[in-house]
């Protein structure tokens, strides 16, 4: 069968018949959605792996927790890494589009960007009580 083969069968039977221009009209919506869905994958990848790190979500929650910004010196007491450890996911989150971070003097301040507050969000939202 070739590639098109199961489309035209799925096409024949919701439309009770198919043509090639049916097989080619589903295509070309199907290709609109990929190119869609293609543009944000490599942001929202290189969001969701930074966030696969167990350090790194920490980091996260804590400062969507704090609703304020905090420097490295006050994130380094609740995590189980090295402050260079703390620094080095800091770097990847920001990196990542996921906090932002400002200098006032030696001292270096971070916060969630809005999107790590919604992924943050978005994933308390589907835990839910299952």
């Amino acid at each position: 069968m070739s590639e098109t083969g199961r489309l035209r069968n799925l096409l024949a039977e919701q439309l009770g018949e198919c043509c090639d221009a049916d097989v080619q009209e589903r295509l070309d919506s199907l290709a609109a959605l990929d190119e869609a869905v293609d543009g944000p994958r490599s942001a929202d990848l290189a969001a969701l792996k930074t966030l696969g790190d167990e350090t790194r979500h920490r980091v996260v929650r804590l400062l969507v927790a704090a609703d304020r910004d905090l420097c490295v010196c006050e994130l380094d007491p609740l995590l189980d890494v090295s402050e260079s450890a703390v620094s080095h996911a800091l770097s990847d989150l920001a990196d990542a589009g996921l906090v932002t971070r400002r200098k006032e003097g030696t001292w270096h301040y971070y916060r969630p960007t809005d999107r790590a507050t919604d992924l943050v969000a978005a994933l308390d939202g589907t835990r839910g009580n299952r």
